[in-house]
């Protein structure tokens, strides 16, 4: 398939454009960096500093959801043929496993099911320095169709 045949040409899939698109939104805050976008998933994540952690002290659980669900929603966009007008979630799930106070968090987006009307990706979130798996993310994404007048 060539870049005409999906709704994000080739030129956006580059990290660095991605991570300019996100500095004013909720990535962006979360100091979210993404490493990888191609039609097959994404990579990326985050150095742990104090807004990630809970009042408890500990990673706050929405830090790695919202690295799981940044990479697959890029990677769902990536994916999207030329025909869609976009995405949206329309299921998450997360297991946490493990926590980590400092170092790097990393995540990996792969996708389960690429269909017509929806797609379902899976991130795996590892504390990026011991390897221990912190959390497995899943998300189903509704594929949305233009409008008909």
């Amino acid at each position: 398939m060539s870049s005409s045949d999906y709704f994000l040409p080739d030129a956006n899939l580059e990290p660095g454009a991605a991570n300019a698109r996100n500095i004013p939104y909720l990535p962006g805050h979360m100091g979210l960096e993404i490493t990888r976008i191609g039609r097959d998933g994404a990579e990326g994540g985050f150095t742990i500093a104090p807004h990630h952690h809970a009042p408890n002290g500990f990673l706050h659980a929405g830090s790695l959801v919202t690295l799981a669900d940044s990479l697959c929603g890029l990677a769902c966009m990536a994916s999207l043929p030329a025909s869609a007008s976009g995405f949206t979630t329309i299921e998450l799930k997360s297991n946490f496993f493990a926590t980590a106070l400092e170092g790097r968090v990393h995540g990996v987006a792969s996708p389960v099911h690429l269909g017509g009307t929806t797609q379902v990706w899976d991130c795996d979130v590892t504390h990026l320095d011991t390897g221990k798996r912190l959390a497995l993310f899943r998300c189903t994404q509704m594929v949305l169709k233009p409008r008909k007048a």
